[in-house]
């Protein structure tokens, strides 16, 4: 891994700060499109017209030309001039972060991601994990981690139901990646009784899975999302993941605001996961760990009490979770020598309780 300047670190809690600001302020100001009128038998009519991700024009009616559809479009055109500069603003830290060594997500999962955002996914309890959750982790914690970061797939957690959410809000999650017309397709499942829950483009990696927390530690049936109009796959040791969040910033073009699992929890996950993979998944059980490990030296070094909270955490959900995540540590010890031992003070405590 890599450390990032100061100076750009600095520059990453700007931008994390400009996309919370600009979360807040969220108004009519910030569609992208316009407001036209058309002029039928004598009469005016007023449309908001926008180019859809497919690059076609859309229009929308509004209704008849009156007064206070006036107040409407003088509101949209100040909101909107206000908002730009703030646009712009963000668009130029992400080419400064670029320059200064954070680590960029690849296009077309930033636009994937950015489609989810602004269907309202993350308002909604959304949690981006897996690898893509680990690259903002590593812009967060100031570093590049420069290796294990390779993935196409791209997985959406959220918990079957959330209390702080809008009475009423929903979004669609098959719409949204309809509406990018990249050719995603649901994956069919393994029995034909089963819903899809994965998402991919034919002949490509690129591959959307959809998450939720199994009611119970053996896992559950497939569950039901109304408010995402999708069905999730319910994963053991999930909920333990998704409880703790926190907003983080990817880096593309432009700054995408998500939810991202905390670095402690994040990594104790790992840990525990890859007990859970049979000899096919071997690949995947050494990402986990190396993951892990990337986390935890950084952690260990200037955050050892979050270690500390998400481990007592932990030890409340039983003794299955602390074999796993125990056993999951010895094998990190294995691979990573240098890292364990630099965690020596940390983990050592972990590991005796």
């Amino acid at each position: 891994m890599r450390q990032i300047p100061l100076e750009t670190q600095t520059l990453q809690a700007e931008l994390l700060e400009q996309l919370i600001a600009l979360e807040a302020r969220r108004s009519i100001g910030h569609l992208k499109g316009s407001f036209t009128t058309k002029t039928i038998k004598s009469a005016q009519y007023c449309y908001f017209q926008h180019i859809d991700l497919s690059g076609v024009k859309q229009q929308f009616y509004i209704g008849r030309k009156s007064p206070q559809l006036d107040k409407l479009v003088a509101r949209f055109e100040a909101e909107k001039s206000l908002f730009e500069p703030d646009a712009n603003h963000i668009k130029r830290l992400c080419a400064q972060l670029r320059v200064g060594g954070v680590m960029a997500t690849d296009a077309a999962i930033a636009r994937v991601i950015k489609s989810f955002s602004d269907s309202g996914l993350f308002r909604l309890g959304g949690v981006l994990v897996g690898t893509h959750a680990f690259t903002v982790l590593g812009n967060m914690l100031g570093v590049n981690w420069e290796t294990h970061i390779k993935t196409q797939d791209i997985d959406i957690a959220s918990p079957k139901n959330i209390d702080f959410a809008v009475p009423g809000e929903k979004t669609d999650i098959p719409a949204t990646l309809e509406k990018l017309e990249m050719g995603f397709l649901p994956v069919p499942a393994l029995s034909p009784k089963n819903p899809s829950t994965s998402f991919m483009v034919r002949g490509k990696t690129l591959i959307v899975d959809i998450l939720t927390t199994a009611r119970h530690e053996s896992g559950g049936k497939f569950v039901f999302i109304p408010r995402l109009n999708t069905t999730a796959m319910p994963l053991k040791y999930m909920d333990y993941l998704i409880e703790d969040t926190v907003q983080g910033a990817v880096v593309n073009g432009d700054g995408i605001l998500v939810n991202i699992p905390t670095p402690a929890r994040f990594a104790l996950h790992k840990l525990i996961v890859s007990q859970e993979r049979g000899a096919s998944q071997h690949a995947k059980t050494l990402k986990d760990v190396a993951q892990a490990a990337s986390l935890f030296s950084i952690l260990s070094d200037e955050r050892s009490g979050d270690i500390l909270l998400a481990w007592e955490a932990l030890q409340k959900r039983g003794k299955n979770w602390i074999s796993k995540a125990k056993k999951g540590y010895i094998l990190m010890q294995t691979k990573y020598p240098q890292e364990s031992a630099k965690l020596a003070g940390v983990i050592q405590e972990i590991a005796g309780k």
